[in-house]
């Protein structure tokens, strides 16, 4: 196996990567933006434009270098429905929509407990239950239309294979229908009506099955390609650490959301009400984890520029304490509901973007200290590439920061489900900054504020 191509769907791009089986390197990334219509019956995704785009770029991929087998990887708080016939039932829902809170009563009364399934009752669709009980109530005709339901990595698996599944991963992505601890579904899918119409659950690091000889006619790849179950995105960014790194550690995979998984950590209390929940790797196995949206957050306070600070930016927000304090998105995260606020005004554009990387570290070990994380902190994706982050989450964990290399972390793991684990990934020690008694100092002020 030399190539592997990569269906790798964020909240915000849709991406097919070629990773390199050897190194899991990324050869060739190709996006498109994973835009939201906005109906009829409620906001989707365009999916039948991914798999158009996904095809087309399979195609290509593997007239120029060859592709030898498939792997995928998306989102959480997503499935698909579909009737007997595999044709969508409905389109599939924008978890960010805040219809399913309508029902949130109703709702609250059917799902199971934190300690049964790790998972904190969130907002909108974001807890998968909330999404497929609203759609099922405000659809009255959905529940006998559908015959399968897909978390949504085995949906595009579907589509290259025939054949159906869950992954245990995405269950228990904060959906209430999973128990981790078990490794079964909890009694809501019974509540919901939807006994025997889920996929059935399976580890991602097993295998699907082989393209259709349509798709293989369609891209040219050979009808022996094989595709992988597939995984939850935060957990395809944990996997390729599992084997090769030696607990304790944390992982923060970084996108749209920032999600903070605790490996061999402290065996802390777990509280739901700051968005802390348990995740499930690739093996099946419960994960303590934290998360925000610091990718959104990011976006939402950049505005659009791309100041890069200098040394007097960093003498003025140290002297000012100058900082954004949470919660820039309130919806989700640690601090819920709590208004953002700036300690005072920047006077440059420098000021601003080095006040929004250190509130993004300064959350980040947030979460990781609310899942009881030890030992070396490895950071993947985007804010791998941000220093000044890097330099404060740095200051505040006395046990090192580390960048992983590939430069989407997302793609490796999904790959590595197809080859098998190897030794850890490639990742660079970030080193103690100069100024790391300063930034504790202003740690210490930004906590003593919230």
């Amino acid at each position: 196996m030399r190539h592997i191509a990569v269906i790798d769907v964020g909240k915000t791009n849709a991406k097919l990567a070629l990773v390199a089986a050897g190194s899991l390197r990324e050869i060739s990334v190709v996006t498109r933006p994973n835009k939201v219509l906005q109906g009829p019956p409620w906001p989707h995704f365009d999916l039948n434009g991914h798999w158009d785009f996904f095809l087309h770029h399979l195609a290509a991929f593997h007239a120029q270098w060859g592709v030898d087998a498939i792997s995928v990887t998306t989102h959480g708080a997503a499935a698909v429905l579909l009737d007997q016939q595999g044709q969508l039932a409905a389109p599939m829902l924008d978890y960010e929509y805040g219809g399913p809170d309508d029902l949130a009563a109703v709702y609250n009364a059917l799902r199971p407990d934190f300690a049964l399934t790790g998972s904190p009752r969130l907002p909108n669709g974001l807890n998968l239950g909330a999404q497929l009980h609203w759609m099922l109530e405000t659809d009255p005709d959905l529940r006998d239309r559908t015959a399968h339901v897909l978390t949504y990595p085995q949906y595009w698996g579907w589509r290259l294979t025939g054949k159906m599944a869950c992954d245990m991963s995405s269950l228990g992505c904060h959906t209430d229908l999973w128990n981790p601890w078990t490794g079964q579904f909890s009694t809501l899918v019974d509540q919901l009506g939807l006994a025997g119409k889920m996929g059935a659950p399976r580890r991602p690091v097993e295998r699907l099955g082989r393209i259709l000889p349509a798709i293989a006619k369609a891209t040219g790849l050979s009808p022996e390609t094989l595709v992988s179950v597939g995984i939850h995105d935060s957990n395809a960014s944990l996997y390729p650490h599992l084997s090769g790194q030696p607990a304790p550690f944390g992982v923060v995979s970084t996108g749209t959301w920032v999600v903070c998984m605790a490996i061999g950590g402290d065996l802390i209390p777990l509280d739901p009400a700051r968005d802390v929940l348990v995740n499930v790797n690739a093996r099946g196995d419960a994960v303590p984890s934290a998360r925000f949206m610091g990718g959104r957050e990011y976006e939402l306070i950049r505005q659009g520029q791309d100041a890069a600070p200098d040394a007097a930016d960093r003498a003025a927000v140290l002297q000012q304490s100058l900082m954004i304090l949470p919660a820039v998105e309130p919806g989700s995260g640690p601090f819920q509901g709590q208004a953002m606020r700036w300690t005072g005004d920047a006077a440059t554009p420098g000021e601003r973007a080095l006040a929004l990387s250190w509130y993004l570290a300064l959350m980040t070990r947030t979460c990781l200290d609310l899942t009881g994380a030890r030992g070396p902190v490895i950071v993947e994706g985007p804010f791998a590439r941000n220093a000044d982050y890097l330099s404060m989450l740095t200051a505040l964990s006395p046990e090192g920061v580390k960048t992983a290399l590939s430069a989407t972390g997302t793609s490796s793991g999904a790959a590595l489900l197809l080859t098998g684990p190897g030794a850890a990934p490639e990742t660079t020690d970030v080193p103690t900054p100069p100024h790391a008694k300063d930034l504790r100092a202003y740690a210490q002020i930004w906590r003593a504020h919230i």
